[in-house]
């Protein structure tokens, strides 16, 4: 990437290029025309969320190379929604126009194995790991982990897909079989009380904000509720939002990260994992924060002053999945509750179809 690519503020009447075309981007487009820009958005699939709500739409797929090089000629810079974009197809882009975040950022996130060691060779605690490339090294693994342990791919796995839980019952050969040859972790269990997550944003210049940590219930791993702010102590909130600020700069990030963590039942704050991009556990933001995660996305991508994360209300977030929209005038009708629904065509089982988040008093 040139200095100048590094350093270029995006004036609103700009065109924002995005990868990937699901709920993320969408809300994110409508962040990006309240400040003035335009949105081209580059993904696989017709109708979808962000196409439905953006100027202009390129189907294809993230390898095409003559798409890719057709989108960074009509863009004037480039982020992402969706992170499982090849590397190798981010760095032709970054050869064209400002990626933001650059490409090592995704290369490092898009790997569990990258992602842990990176964060515990800057002094940042994760679970125990091991590297899993056979049956024989799940062995190893699991005699020096223990049981129960979690073995997941590496890459592209998310809410439950592509992990297995080790337990005393489980055979290992079978747990192998399951990854289908992929490169794995094996992760240790740990003792946590609460899982939580921050967002941060990162400017050009290397300014950081934090938005306040939140409180994540999961069922069948797919969030379900995110509580704002999370119930935990002053000094783990700090050390939460410190730990996503090390992370940020470490990986001399510009945009907004997400770092999910634990917060064990010995009092420490452990990094799960992160996402380069807007996250569902800050969906809350748009509704009870003077700015928005999607609008400080759009803001620390196009090199504009960050704004204020501050949250004017507490709230209570939940995921609207599969038929869950079908209450949408029960929602509607509660004066507290503001919906936001994606335009999915389908609803199925489990498949993020809105989401809901009532606005609660702010308690001192």
């Amino acid at each position: 990437m040139t200095q100048d690519f590094a350093t270029r503020i995006i004036a609103p009447g700009s065109t924002i290029g995005i990868m990937g075309n699901g709920q993320l981007g969408r809300m994110a487009a409508l962040c990006a025309a309240e400040l003035g820009y335009k949105v081209h958005v580059f993904g696989p699939g017709t109708d979808s969320p962000t196409e439905q709500v953006c100027a202009k739409a390129t189907i294809a797929d993230y390898t095409d190379l003559d798409a890719l090089r057709a989108f960074a000629a009509d863009v004037d810079v480039v982020t992402f929604e969706f992170e499982n974009v090849p590397h190798d197809s981010v760095k032709l882009l970054s050869e064209l126009v400002p990626v933001r975040p650059g490409w090592k950022c995704l290369h490092l996130s898009q790997n569990r194995l990258r992602e842990k060691t990176f964060c515990n060779e800057n002094g940042i605690g994760t679970a125990p790991f091991a590297a899993v490339r056979s049956l024989a090294d799940l062995e190893a693994a699991v005699a020096k982990l223990g049981r129960p342990a979690v073995l997941k791919t590496t890459e592209m796995g998310y809410d439950g897909k592509g992990q297995v839980k080790i337990t005393d019952e489980t055979s290992l050969a079978d747990a192998w079989a399951e990854m289908n040859g992929a490169e794995a972790i094996l992760e240790g269990f740990i003792s946590f009380e609460r899982e939580i997550s921050v967002i941060v944003a990162r400017g050009v210049k290397g300014d950081t904000a934090c938005f306040c940590p939140v409180e994540n219930v999961h069922t069948n791993h797919i969030l379900d509720v995110t509580i704002a702010p999370a119930k935990i102590l002053a000094d783990l909130a700090q050390k939460a939002e410190d730990i996503a600020t090390r992370l940020v700069e470490a990986m001399e990030f510009v945009g907004l990260l997400a770092v999910e963590m634990f917060v064990t039942t010995d009092g420490d704050v452990l990094v799960n994992e992160v996402a380069p991009r807007p996250h569902n556990s800050g969906h809350w933001t748009i509704d009870a924060c003077v700015t928005s995660q999607f609008e400080q996305f759009i803001r620390a991508v196009c090199g504009l002053p960050l704004g204020n994360p501050a949250h004017h209300s507490n709230a209570r977030m939940k995921n609207l999945l599969g038929h869950d929209i079908d209450d949408w005038q029960a929602i509607l009708a509660e004066p507290d509750a503001k919906l936001h629904l994606y335009g999915k065509a389908e609803a199925k089982a489990g498949r993020k179809m809105g989401h809901v988040t009532w606005v609660l008093p702010k308690e001192d």
